[in-house]
């Protein structure tokens, strides 16, 4: 079976350019690529591959922006029988292929991918910190409702039923009392 996978890292990216020709099975999602673990389509689509599947990826930089996470996916897929071609680069891993410069291809083209995104965020730092200097950034908006979390305690309730009540962490709960007795 012929299994796709595709990803870009913001929701107002288009993943049409990704172009993966004839597939089975696509897996797709609009997230960031610094991590593996947290990339709900990756984990469904390591799952679902079976042996003898193949893995079609536009590019190394959109399976993984870190090495480590790269070599990792790769070597889960591959102990499963699975293939995984990356389209763009030319390259192509399975467990039965020892190429040794398609390791090292593999390695130097991830490593700029990681490269890439570590620039990515010097310059994202750089800018809000320009922005802050300027007094035009405010930071990104709490989603957590304050308000609702100290009318809770002042009701008596404790850090892990109100986390549940309200969908966040007890972490988040924590945090906004944490706050609060600071500015007391």
């Amino acid at each position: 079976m012929k299994i796709g996978y595709k990803r870009v890292s913001t929701l107002d990216q288009n993943l049409a350019r990704q172009d993966l020709g004839k597939i089975d099975k696509s897996f797709e999602e609009k997230i960031s690529g610094k991590s593996s673990a947290d990339r709900p389509a990756l984990i469904a689509m390591i799952e679902f591959a079976r042996e003898g599947d193949e893995v079609l990826v536009h590019s190394i930089d959109r399976l993984a922006r870190d090495l480590r996470d790269l070599q990792q996916i790769i070597q889960e897929l591959n102990d499963k029988q699975v293939t995984v071609r990356f389209l763009s680069e030319g390259l192509s891993f399975s467990s039965d292929q020892d190429d040794a410069f398609a390791k090292l291809q593999l390695q130097m083209m991830g490593a700029f991918a990681e490269f890439e995104r570590n620039i990515i965020r010097k310059r994202q730092a750089e800018g809000i910190a320009k922005a802050k200097r300027r007094g035009v950034y405010k930071g990104r908006q709490s989603s957590i409702d304050a308000d609702a979390i100290k009318q809770r305690v002042a009701g008596g309730q404790g850090a892990i039923a109100i986390a549940k009540e309200l969908g966040i962490s007890r972490a988040s709960v924590y945090r906004i009392l944490k706050a609060e007795k600071a500015e007391a």
